[in-house]
């Protein structure tokens, strides 16, 4: 299916008339030439704003993280999809989840146009619980702390928001030994 075929079936679809009866597109980006694949968790109210993935704080820590910079990230080398195409709103503790059926019925008709990733980075325990199905460890931090059991194919991340600087701060592994690794993976794709 083509790419503004899935974009349309998204528009259409009766569980996203909130969205679209307010002039709110589905959000994710798509390169089929793409070497780099990011799952997401879903778009919060800034991006939803723009349209542009990762345009935030968020993203700045992602871009750092990866070794690039915002020009790398949203160029031909990556795609990013997110679990959810739309914001899903403010919860009690940050935003809601991901709605399900987004993952499950959209995300196989975008995969199949992408032929050349060498990686997926799995960003939060939504996208980690999904794609690594059983082999996800006990929670995110362990799973993330044994990143190199998912290479060369996945690679787990938490997710870039700065209300996670406190879990970053705890789990010092993660600026010691994951980011060095993921860059150099990074920077050998590209």
């Amino acid at each position: 299916m083509q790419v503004e075929d899935v974009f349309e079936k998204l528009r259409n679809d009766y569980r996203n008339k909130e969205y679209t009866d307010r002039g709110i597109n589905p959000i994710f980006q798509l390169n089929r030439d793409s070497k780099i694949l990011i799952i997401g968790q879903a778009p919060g109210r800034k991006v939803e704003e723009s349209g542009i993935l990762f345009n935030d704080k968020s993203g700045e820590n992602l871009v750092d993280w990866l070794g690039i910079n915002k020009d790398i990230l949203h160029g031909k080398d990556f795609s990013i999809i997110p679990m959810d195409f739309y914001y899903p709103g403010k919860g009690k503790s940050g935003d809601n989840a991901p709605r399900k059926f987004i993952a499950k019925e959209y995300h196989p008709l975008l995969l199949e146009d992408l032929k050349d990733v060498k990686l997926t980075i799995l960003i939060g325990a939504y996208a980690q619980k999904f794609y690594l199905k059983e082999n996800f460890k006990k929670n995110l931090t362990e799973t993330v702390r044994s990143f190199r059991e998912y290479l060369p194919n996945y690679f787990p991340l938490v997710h870039p928001s700065p209300l996670n600087n406190r879990w970053l701060a705890k789990n010092t592994f993660f600026k010691d030994e994951t980011l060095p690794e993921l860059k150099k993976i990074i920077l050998k794709i590209l």
